[in-house]
This record gives structure tokens, sequence and C-alpha cells, in this order.
């Protein structure tokens, strides 16, 4: 289990790495990078960056300045509670509110730093300096010349890019290491035999070479679709053994992962970098596919029976982990193309409705306002906790025995 929590926090790591990487080098310097969400585990700061190990750990982020352009409301939401408790500065953080009302940036920024000077001669409550504290932060990096808002399109959407961009570079790469070490054409020689399962129990053992099922020789990509083929019902095996013919079974296939297995993998021979490559290519091409296909049919009982939750994904970590490592380097590669599909989606607060935004916004030639971002993050935010309750109800289902 925990091996599988840790290959999901290497994807998340590797996601946000790409946003943090990309941000420092168009100048947009980040502010934080945290893995899992606040409150903060651990954490310490360098070179004026916040580093952390969160205690929610479903995600992770890195804190980029001035994603949306500063509004006379950030005012009243960052000092409210200070000029209740203090309200000689009504005077300053009017004027700061005035500036942003007419645009006038240079002005707020000078306005900002007389209210800084301001609050640090008054005595506030704990709750208030903390609140007035993070608003002085906020707005300061809003008003910022490498503040998110303020770039042209191209560097907004190469730093957003960057996340999910990595996750799929890394799907590509494993997948094509795998290809390279022994995952390319597959032969008809069985090269493991995993523990508990129909093929085990029947006496197939490693180095076996199957030459026939139900009496019917077979070519080495036809026995995976002959047992999966078989609806479950007993198959007799025909194994060539030390240089003699030796008959297995019946045996009944299980449903495992969803399909009909008897329980063993075949070697396979191992592909040069270029034809790794490009088998790696098409095959994330095809799960691309397959993956955006299970998105697309979340209202369809047949696909939202796919959907899992980080519960589910730990879990199946961990099970391909105990069929040999290149099963669970596989099922990471899957994972992080699958997180960076998810990411792609047009929704806020996701990547992809960051994206399609600053598109828009390129477009208008002006930003949107945050009030706009925050009606459409709800709907983003309803849909994506919808994926995860989907998700996790599937995930209770399969680990306590149900459909």
């Amino acid at each position: 289990m925990l091996v599988g929590i840790l290959g999901l926090a290497f994807l998340i790591l590797i996601h946000e790495a790409g946003h943090f990487f990309t941000a420092l080098a168009v100048k947009m310097r980040p502010r934080k990078f945290y893995i899992g969400f606040p409150p903060p585990l651990v954490r310490t700061t360098r070179n004026g960056i916040e580093y952390g190990i969160g205690s929610v750990p479903l995600g992770g982020y890195v804190k980029i300045p001035g994603m949306h352009r500063p509004a006379p409301s950030d005012v009243d939401l960052h000092f409210a509670r200070a000029i209740g408790e203090r309200p000689e500065l009504f005077t300053a953080t009017t004027a700061l509110r005035r500036r942003l009302e007419e645009g006038d940036l240079d002005g707020a920024a000078a306005d900002l730093h007389r209210l800084e000077q301001v609050l640090a001669e008054v005595k506030l409550s704990p709750l208030a300096r903390r609140a007035a504290d993070r608003g002085l932060a906020e707005l300061d990096d809003a008003l910022g010349t490498d503040a998110y808002w303020r770039q042209r399109t191209w560097r907004k959407v190469a730093v957003i890019v960057a996340g999910p961009g990595t996750n799929l570079v890394l799907a590509v790469v494993v997948f094509a290491v795998l290809f390279m070490v022994g995952g390319g054409k597959v032969t008809a020689t069985v090269d493991r035999v995993q523990p508990s399962t129909p093929a085990q129990h029947v006496g197939l053992r490693h180095g076996d070479r199957i030459v026939a099922i139900d009496g019917r020789r077979v070519t080495p990509p036809e026995i995976r679709d002959r047992i999966m083929g078989s609806g479950g019902k007993p198959l007799t095996l025909l194994v060539r053994r030390d240089g003699r013919t030796v008959r297995l079974g019946p045996v009944q296939p299980e449903k495992l992962q969803g399909a009909y297995r008897l329980g063993f993998v075949l070697k396979a021979k191992p592909l040069s970098a270029p034809a790794a490559a490009w088998q790696s290519i098409k095959l994330t091409g095809d799960l691309a596919k397959r993956t955006g296909a299970v998105l697309g049919g979340i209202f369809h009982r047949k696909d939202r029976a796919q959907i899992s939750s980080p519960v589910g994904i730990v879990q199946g970590s961990s099970e391909a982990l105990h069929q040999g490592w290149e099963a669970y380097l596989g099922v990471l590669a899957y994972l992080s193309l699958a997180l960076a599909l998810l990411n792609l989606l047009p929704l806020l607060p996701l990547d992809g409705g960051h994206i399609a935004f600053s598109l828009v916004e390129g477009i208008r030639g002006r930003a949107i306002g945050r009030h706009v971002y925050e009606r459409v993050s709800v709907v983003g935010f309803a849909l994506v906790l919808m994926l995860f309750f989907i998700g996790l109800s599937n995930d209770v289902g399969r680990i306590g025995g149900g459909g």
C-alpha cells in the first residue's frame, strides 16, 4: 500500500515540477511548491520560495504569483477584520480600493506600501493580523511585474500546459523503457506464473511453451485472445516442457481486472530504442482515446464503473507491484497519462480551465475578473467532486466484493 501511495505522490511531484520549473523559466517566480494540501506537515523556505508537504495527500500545488487581476473587493476581503478593530485603517484602504477601481496599478502599488506601513504601527488580534498579512502578500504578488495575469498568453499557457505535459512525457518514456526491456513482440513461452491463480493450480510453469488450446494450435498473439474470449469456460492447454509435450487442464479462467485470465505472463522480445519509442507513442495514443471515451461517457453506467478514486489507484498500484516491477511501472505510466488527460479537461480549477481562460483573455486583450473565475470554478469543483465520489463508490464496491 505504501508503494502505491508513493507512486501517486511521485506522479503529483512530476506534475507540479512541470509547472514550477516552467514558471521559473519564463520569469514567473513561484511562491510555494507543495505536495499535498495544507495544513503543512513540514515546510521550509529557500530563496523566497516555500517548499512543503501538506497533511491532505490528495494532490499538490505550485503557487504562482498573481493568478488574477487585483479587484477592489480584494481589499474588503483581506482587511475588513483589521478595519473593524482599527477604524484608522479606513483611509488607507479606501485609497487603495479607489486606485484599483481606476485601474491605476502603479498608484495601487504605492498605496499598498503605505497601508503596509500603517499596519505595522497598529496592534491587531492574531486573526486580523494573519488576514492583513495575507492580504498584503496577495496584493503585492498581483501587482508585481511577474504576476501571472499580466503575462503574455503564450507564457501563461506554457506554465499551465507544463504540468500535464510532463505527465504525458513521463508516460511515453516509461512505456518506451518497458518495450526496450522486454515488452515488445510477445512469444509463446511463459515468463511468470502469478500465485493463487488458475495457471498455478493447473501446474503451468516458467519456461513452458504453449502450443495449443483446446486442441487447436495457437500463435503467440492468439493465446491471450483465446483465453479472454473463453467466457470462463474450462480450457485445456498443450505445452512443450523440457523437450516433451504436456497436457494441462481442463482449467477454468477467472475474471481478473475485468477480463478472463489464467494468471500468467508470456515472455516478450525487447525492442530497439526507435521501435520502442514508436510503439510507446502508439500505445499512449490508444490509451488516451480509451481514457477520453471513459471520461466522455461518465453518464453511462458501463463507462462510469471504470472510474477510480485515489483509494482504488493506490490499491491497483499495490496489486500490480505483486505481479512484478514491469507491471507496476506500466500502471504508473498509465496513471501518469490519465492524470494528464484529467487535468486537461476545460474546467476550473483544472489546468485545462486555466488554459481556456488564458486563451479567451488573449483574444479579448484584457484579463477576466476574479468573480467570473470563481463562478465558473463552482461548476468545475462540482464536476471534479462528482468524479471523485463516483470513483470512491466504485472502489468501495470492488474492495468490499461488490459488482
